[in-house]
């Protein structure tokens, strides 16, 4: 084939592709279906429901709505399945929009902090265009969540409740990123002058003052203590009174958080199983525990995973829920849409082909409810999502299992589950990866 396309090599195409009636006829129907529909694998669909073996949730789905929030409500997720019980009723939620402020402040202040650091580094250095290509993003990793209740606190939603930005934060990052981005070419202009820290940071004070002020407006502000009463699911009523949100999670948030880690599963040739990695300015709380990965084979997430939902226990994880998904069916499956027979090609990429030329990557954070296991073997996943009850088994999905091993990059366990040997590999220093690596993705 010649190096520009010429008129020889287009009539050639065009003449092979009319040439196939197969080709015809996949045209006429994308023509007015959409391609997903007509590569849908009808088999996998009626092969997969939504029944499991092993089923914890009895509670209602969350709604995270037009926010980047997965993280935040997975973890808080994860914590109202005790508190409900300690509180005897069938549902309960924390406040994401009290957490939402804290990290959208913490985050602002990390990323100046990152700002700073860097002010001597080129304004087109590829750490420093990646930090000013994300200063106000929604995302966040388990260690995230963990800093931001351990610092501020939990409350009850009815405390904090949600408000048009925290359903909608578009326009609230619009206006956060513009005055940290302001704030970052003052703090390097005035570090190319010669400004010392001190300086820096009385810059800095400013902005997060303007940040502050921003949050509040849009998020509200966020209570000091809540007047905490309730009524039970046999119409009991209860009263503690005054609580501080840090005593509050102290009393709800049933969970020791501090004894979970996180492992992920990345097999880039570049990656070693049983290392410790972090990525570079990924945080939120600053002096907070720092986002660390313990590297993982797919079969270890797994039983893991099952392991921990036996024992009766929601599992938070990550993934890349866009990969072969079926919104409203609300299904997951390696093989659900057969593309190669729509387009007659032939896809090998693996999962870590994937990572390495940036076909996936870690989009969203979830929950595991369930699991059906067959012969000791899981089969397929029970997954609670954060998009509402409208679709799926009522805000629940199914996933099969041949999708957790291509699509499913971490999960947050117990740190006690696992063996000898990466319990060790949790105390060497971790590899340091850089800031725009996809394993730091879901805090975008």
């Amino acid at each position: 084939m010649p190096r520009a396309l010429d008129t020889t090599t287009m009539e050639q195409l065009a003449k092979e592709f009319g040439a196939s009636t197969a080709h015809r006829v996949v045209q006429n129907a994308v023509a007015t279906t959409s391609v997903d529909e007509v590569a849908l694998d009808r088999a996998v669909v009626t092969a997969t429901d939504h029944s499991v073996s092993h089923l914890l949730d009895d509670w209602n789905a969350t709604d995270q709505k037009k926010s980047g929030r997965c993280w935040l409500f997975a973890g808080a997720n994860l914590l109202r399945v005790g508190a409900a019980r300690a509180l005897g009723v069938r549902d309960f939620e924390f406040s994401q929009n009290h957490l939402l402020f804290w990290d959208k402040l913490e985050k602002a202040n990390h990323w100046l902090e990152s700002i700073i650091a860097t002010a001597d580094l080129d304004v087109d250095d590829r750490t420093v265009a990646h930090l000013l290509a994300t200063p106000a993003e929604d995302g966040g990793q388990w260690n995230m969540f963990v800093a931001l209740v351990r610092k501020h606190g939990l409350v009850p939603k009815v405390a904090m409740p949600e408000t048009q930005s925290s359903a909608e934060t578009a326009r609230l990052n619009r206006a956060l990123s513009t005055l940290l981005r302001q704030t970052a070419r003052d703090l390097r202009a005035h570090a190319a002058s010669g400004a010392g820290e001190e300086d820096l940071r009385e810059v800095k004070a400013e902005a997060l003052r303007a940040v502050h002020r921003v949050l509040a407006i849009h998020l509200g502000t966020p209570p000091e203590r809540v007047f905490w009463q309730w009524t039970d699911k046999d119409k009991g009523f209860h009263r503690e009174g005054w609580l501080t949100p840090q005593e509050f999670a102290q009393r709800y948030a049933t969970l020791p958080l501090d004894d979970y880690v996180c492992l992920v599963h990345d097999p880039r040739p570049s990656s070693t199983l049983g290392q410790t990695y972090t990525v570079e300015h990924l945080g939120n709380v600053v002096d907070g525990p720092p986002v660390v990965y313990l590297n993982c084979d797919a079969d270890t997430l797994k039983r893991l995973t099952m392991e921990t939902l036996l024992d009766g226990e929601p599992v938070w994880f990550g993934c890349d829920t866009g990969q072969m998904s079926h919104v409203g069916l609300g299904v997951w499956d390696a093989r659900l849409y057969d593309y190669d027979a729509v387009y007659d090609t032939e896809t090998t990429l693996t999962k870590a082909d994937r990572l390495v030329h940036h076909a996936s990557l870690m989009t969203h954070a979830m929950l595991f409810t369930g699991v059906d296991i067959v012969d000791g073997v899981p089969r397929r996943w029970r997954v609670e999502n954060s998009w509402g009850d409208s679709r799926a088994d009522k805000g629940f999905w199914t996933m099969n299992d041949n999708w957790f091993a291509d699509y499913v990059f971490e999960v947050a366990v117990r740190r006690d589950r696992l063996s000898d040997e990466l319990r060790a590999a949790l105390g060497v220093d971790p590899v340091v990866l850089p800031a725009w690596d996809p394993m730091g993705a879901l805090a975008g």
